[in-house]
């Protein structure tokens, strides 16, 4: 749209060059401005693009005056001055991240670039877009000559709008609904389920869904590729994984990249772009000892009972205790099944034990362990656990005839009798 300027401009021109010299004017002129993208136009659901345009003047003045009473202007009619060059996103599925830019005088015959920065929606249904590009600027309408040494110039602003076409290609965009574990805890292997949602516009042949370790995670695919056949536009799959978490990890929700290589709709092999989830990770499966300290007495031979707890939050299958005995237990039975057990539910295991009679009374902990398979057969053995055992002296008679003192007198006592029994047969 074309309108007069408000203020027109008057300048007055100090006539330098002598009077000889002859003026020109140009007439029937104005700016003739056209634009185009540089480089590729074709882009990629979720791409960041630095889009270049280029922004041509091909303007021309048909008619010259030449004389010596003439005034030369400095600005001539095919100049598009102080051109300002904006990109707008229209209706294409894009963000334009750079504002409107003043790129300056652009004479007729005379070029200029204007970069942008773009995001093209990872949504963004494959197709071609048109982008509006807005040039405005002002040109010279016409010099009026006063006087001698006296010009008024009359100039219009002009705002122009010009369509760049941009095309977008068909993809398979990842929208993952849920991301869930089973059986996936802290030091065992278990399986991460996801759900995902083609979200773009490509129908995906033969695709193959893949899950990848993030970065230095404790959380590693073991499983990680499935086969999940034809993925069309809005088609939804769920995918289960075999995962394995490190044993020095914590209990917590750990990343993952998913994404699904396929062959498009021309035949080539594309992939999707690459979505990061987190999966929780149950806290390592491990146990403890429920029952209180068992009370033996040195010399003895007894069966200890311990009663062990699943503490973790995943059931084992097939548990087996094994028992350390050291100084001063001796034991030929070291070992007691346990069967499965759930979260929180105890097992009672049965250890034959000897205790040495000079077995100091005090507390002792002798080290256990369990062996077990998790939800995936494999198996595993857990920390040490430590068994308390009181070692005590026998109460009553039996703790008096326990004490080595005790025992001393008593033998000198039969010792004396069976010497004084001796003496008197020898005399009758």
């Amino acid at each position: 749209m074309k309108y007069r300027s408000l203020f027109p401009f008057l300048v007055l021109l100090a006539l330098l060059a002598a009077p000889a010299m002859a003026g020109e004017i140009q007439l029937f002129g104005s700016p003739k401005l056209s634009a185009a993208i540089s480089g590729t136009n074709e882009f990629t659901p979720g791409e960041d693009v630095t889009l270049t345009v280029h922004v041509q003047n091909t303007g021309q003045t048909d008619v010259t005056i030449v004389q010596s009473s003439i005034i030369t202007s400095q600005d001539k009619p095919n100049t598009a001055k102080l051109l300002v060059v904006g990109l707008s996103p229209g209706t294409a599925p894009i963000t334009v991240k750079t504002d409107p830019q003043l790129v300056g005088d652009l004479l007729g015959g005379s070029s200029v670039s204007a970069t942008f920065s773009v995001k093209i929606s990872k949504y963004a249904t494959g197709g071609v877009y048109s982008l509006p590009l807005q040039l405005s600027y002002q040109y010279l309408n016409n010099a009026d000559q006063v006087s001698s040494d006296t010009v008024r110039f009359w100039y219009y602003n002009e705002n122009i709008t010009i369509p760049l076409d941009i095309r977008i290609k068909s993809g398979v965009t990842l929208n993952v609904t849920e991301a869930r574990a089973e059986q996936l805890n802290v030091g065992t292997e278990g399986y991460v389920i996801v759900r995902i949602t083609n979200a773009g516009s490509e129908f995906a042949r033969n695709a193959v869904a893949k899950l990848e370790r993030e970065g230095v995670s404790p959380l590693t695919p073991t499983d990680a590729s499935v086969y999940i056949g034809d993925f069309g536009p809005g088609d939804t799959k769920e995918i289960r994984f075999k995962a394995s978490v490190s044993v020095d990890a914590e209990a917590q929700d750990y990343p993952v990249d998913i994404h699904v290589d396929y062959t498009n709709s021309e035949g080539d092999s594309a992939s999707s772009d690459t979505v990061t989830v987190g999966v929780p990770v149950g806290k390592k499966i491990d146990f403890a000892v429920a029952s209180p300290a068992p009370q033996v007495n040195p010399g003895q031979r007894v069966t200890l009972e311990v009663v062990y707890q699943n503490t973790g939050s995943a059931a084992v299958y097939h548990a087996e205790a094994r028992i350390s005995a050291v100084d001063p237990f001796t034991s030929n039975d070291d070992t007691a099944y346990l069967g499965d057990l759930a979260p929180g539910q105890s097992g009672i295991a049965r250890f034959e034990m000897t205790v040495n009679g000079g077995a100091t009374p005090k507390s002792y902990g002798l080290d256990s362990e369990i062996r077990y398979r998790d939800a995936l057969d494999n198996s595993q053995i857990s920390d040490t656990i430590k068994v308390p055992v009181d070692v005590v002296q026998p109460a009553g008679i039996l703790g008096t005839l326990s004490n080595p003192l005790v025992i001393l007198v008593i033998i000198a006592l039969v010792v004396i009798a069976l010497y004084y029994i001796l003496i008197r047969r020898r005399k009758k």
